[in-house]
């Protein structure tokens, strides 16, 4: 890739300086001061780079997109997509309306593995589903508390009276 040798500013001085100072994000910051250097004081690229503390490469790639939109264009931070997740967001929301069903609850999570295989066609690995109820839905599974199998009925409900 061929680097940006000059750059045909459209804001002056002035403008470039009180951009930089209402500026509050530190990466939109750093390329308002490489295009403030670059303009005002006169720096080559190389020299703005070093006084950045950035690679002369990076500044050819800010500057790259400057003629394209202007600033706008080149303060923009591009995100990278990321690879996609296993259970897409339309069953997610599926499975918290589930959980938040009082009739529709899981005691376990192997039973969600299961539901969304059959009612969605989702295969998900067990630890994707615990990550997923557990950590980003924050939600906990219906398990009824442990009762002992020789406990009388008739005590227990003479127990809830009094």
């Amino acid at each position: 890739m061929s680097g940006v040798t000059h750059v045909e500013f459209r804001e002056s001085t002035e403008e470039l300086q009180a951009l930089l100072r209402a500026e509050k994000q530190p990466s939109a910051k750093e390329r308002l001061q490489a295009l403030y250097l670059i303009r005002a004081e006169q720096f080559t690229v190389s020299a703005a780079a070093r006084v950045l503390g950035k690679h002369r490469g990076t500044l050819q790639r800010w500057l790259a997109r400057y003629p394209q939109g202007g600033l706008p264009q080149m303060l923009a931070r591009s995100t990278s997509p990321g690879r996609p997740r296993v259970i897409p967001d339309w069953a997610v929301r599926c499975l918290q309306k589930q959980l938040q069903d009082p009739e529709g609850g899981f005691e376990r999570y192997t039973q969600i593995q299961q539901w969304l295989r059959t009612q969605l066609g989702i295969e998900a690995d067990y630890a994707t589903v615990h990550h997923l109820v557990r950590y980003r839905l924050q939600a906990k599974l219906k398990v009824p508390r442990p009762r002992h199998r020789r406990q009388s009925q008739a005590r227990r409900a003479a127990f809830k009276k009094t």
